[in-house]
């Protein structure tokens, strides 16, 4: 292939009619391109399109939906929220958690975004719940301490980070306070149960 693509530049050469004084050049360039295919190429492999970020990053629309039973969606800080959640499926995980923090400037007291920081730094962070992190999580609690949204998506951070026992407490937890008419109320449990089950295959911790 490398002498074919050689032959047809050399064709390519003589039929434009481009200057002799530039084929030193050209060939010179073309034996570069050759060499460092032949050092690095790997035509063997299969092939393999690239992926961007966004497609590594697990977008859940039933968390969104979720997250938008819980703590509502048509408010002033929730467009915050959004914006986001659109940086985060493009794979600027840093522009989404700045997204966040400009809105806890406006509002320093908002449960919804200081859950969504949480996550957000947590994602941000290679899904490890980091200092920061868990920082925002426990000051959504402080702000709602009856509220069950921030220990749930605290335990799905705990799930990321593979730390199961942490992210069952937290869950169960969660349940407990989640109102018996809550049309979210279903959605933890069933989780917390797949949890359970897991943590039973595991054995003893």
């Amino acid at each position: 292939m490398l002498i074919l693509i050689a032959a047809a530049a050399m064709a390519a050469l003589v039929l434009l009619r481009v200057d002799r004084l530039l084929w030193s050049m050209i060939g010179a360039a073309l034996m570069l391109g050759a060499a460092g295919y032949a050092w690095q190429g790997s035509p063997t492999l299969p092939a393999n399109p690239a992926r961007p970020e966004a497609l590594r990053v697990a977008d859940d629309p039933s968390l969104v939906d979720l997250r938008e039973r819980m703590l509502g969606r048509f408010t002033a800080d929730a467009a915050y929220l959004i914006a986001s959640d659109a940086m985060a499926r493009s794979g600027d995980r840093r522009s989404a958690v700045r997204a966040i923090l400009g809105g806890l400037n406006r509002y320093p007291r908002s449960l919804m975004l200081w859950t969504g920081l949480g996550t957000a730094l947590a994602t941000h962070d290679g899904n490890m719940l980091s200092p920061p992190a868990l920082f925002a999580f426990r000051q959504a609690i402080r702000i709602a301490p009856e509220h069950p949204a921030p220990l749930f998506f605290l335990g799905l951070a705990y799930v990321r980070a593979n730390d199961y026992p942490a992210a069952r407490q937290a869950w169960a937890k969660a349940l407990a306070l989640c109102p018996e008419g809550a049309s979210y109320r279903r959605d933890i449990a069933v989780r917390l149960d797949l949890l359970d089950r897991l943590l039973a295959t595991q054995g003893p911790q």
